[in-house]
C-alpha cells in the first residue's frame, strides 16, 4: 500500500517554527517511504482565518522547497462530503443548546476540559435548526498504539462526554472534517504535534463510526515557551522568516530539534540538497519521546 501522508495548516495566522517542525517531519517520513505528501489548508473556521494567510503559507513551504504530490485541498471547498458524513452519523447525533456559561455550571472539569453532561441529550431538539451538533459516545475505551508516545487510551464518554461535531454557527468541527478528508485523501499515517495527542482518539471513534480505516499515528513533541505556553499563533510565536539566507538554517534547526544528526547550514548549497541528505538519513526512532521540549527559538 502506497504511504500517504499530510501536513494540514490552518490559516488563523503565518507559519512559525512549530509549523515547520510539523512539516518537517511529515514530509520526511513520507519521502523516507517514497511515500506521497499532500498539503490540505483547513480553512472552515472563516471568522478566525487571517485575510492573505493561506497563500502566505503556501509561499513559506514552497520557499523551504516543500513539494507536495496532489493539488492542494481547501476544506472550505469541501462542505458536502462533511455534511454527507454527518447525515451518515444520525443515529447518533442530537442538537444542542447549552450555552457556555450554562456549561461552566453544569459540567464537571476533565483532562481535557468540561465534561459535558448530556444535558441535551434527552431533549429531542430540531437537528435542523441552527444548534450545535453533538455526537454521543460510549464507555468503550478508544486505545492506540502512537509510535513516539506509545500506547495511549481514553473512554470520551468519562473523561470528554458527548462532544460537538458542527457548531451552532453552523461551522464543521475540526474533529470530523480532518476524519473525512483523511479518508478521502487515503492518509495512512498522520505525523503532528503532540497537542493533537488527545483529539485523536475522537477523531479514531468517528472513523469506527463511519466505517473509515484508522490511520497510523506519530506525535512528535511541541514546543513550550518561558511561560510554559505552546509555541503557537496564540502564543505570539514569530512568523518563520522567508529571507534566503535563513532557510537552511532554520531547517537545520528542525532537524536537530526531531534529534536527528546534527548538520551546519553551510553544508548545503540548496534547500534540495538539504533535503536529499535530510531524506537519506531520516530516522524516527531518534525523535525524542517526550510531548513537548523547553526551547527559545529565534527564526
Amino acid at each position: 500500500m502506497t504511504y500517504i501522508g499530510r501536513f494540514a495548516p490552518s490559516p488563523t495566522g503565518l507559519l512559525h517554527f512549530g509549523s515547520l517542525l510539523a512539516a518537517t517531519a511529515s514530509y520526511l517520513q513520507a519521502r523516507s517511504q517514497q511515500g506521497q505528501w499532500l498539503l490540505r489548508i483547513e480553512d472552515l473556521d472563516k471568522p478566525r482565518e487571517q485575510a492573505g494567510a493561506a497563500e502566505a503559507i503556501i509561499q513559506t513551504l514552497a520557499l523551504y522547497g516543500f513539494e507536495w504530490d496532489q493539488p492542494i485541498v481547501y476544506q472550505s471547498q469541501r462542505l458536502p462530503a462533511y455534511t454527507e458524513a454527518l447525515q451518515n452519523l444520525h443515529p447518533y447525533i442530537y442538537a444542542c443548546n447549552c450555552s457556555r456559561k450554562q456549561l461552566q455550571v453544569a459540567a464537571s472539569m476533565g483532562s481535557f476540559g468540561l465534561i459535558y453532561p448530556g444535558t441535551c441529550h434527552a431533549k429531542y431538539l430540531d437537528i435542523n435548526a441552527n444548534l450545535a451538533i453533538r455526537i454521543k459516545t460510549t464507555d468503550q475505551q478508544i486505545y492506540f498504539h502512537d509510535y513516539i508516545q506509545g500506547e495511549y487510551c481514553q473512554t470520551l464518554a468519562r473523561e470528554l462526554g458527548d462532544f460537538v461535531i458542527r457548531r451552532a454557527d453552523q461551522i464543521f468541527a475540526y474533529q470530523l472534517a480532518v476524519v473525512v478528508d483523511d479518508a478521502w485523501q487515503g492518509v495512512t499515517e498522520i505525523v503532528r504535534g503532540s497537542d493533537l495527542l488527545d483529539n485523536t482518539p475522537r477523531q479514531i471513534y468517528l472513523q469506527q463510526l463511519l466505517g473509515y480505516s484508522t490511520p497510523s499515528h506519530v506525535h512528535i513533541p511541541i514546543i513550550i515557551n518561558q511561560l510554559g505556553q505552546k509555541l503557537s499563533k496564540q502564543t505570539l510565536a514569530p512568523a518563520l522568516s522567508t529571507h534566503t539566507e535563513y532557510l537552511l538554517g532554520n531547517l537545520c534547526k528542525a532537524l536537530e530539534f526531531l534529534g536527528q544528526t546534527t548538520v551546519n547550514s553551510n553544508t548545503f548549497a540548496s534547500t534540495k540538497e538539504f533535503w536529499d541528505w535530510s531524506i537519506a538519513h531520516w530516522d524516527l526512532n531518534k525523535v525524542p519521546k517526550q510531548l513537548a521540549c523547553h526551547q527559545i527559538i529565534s527564526t
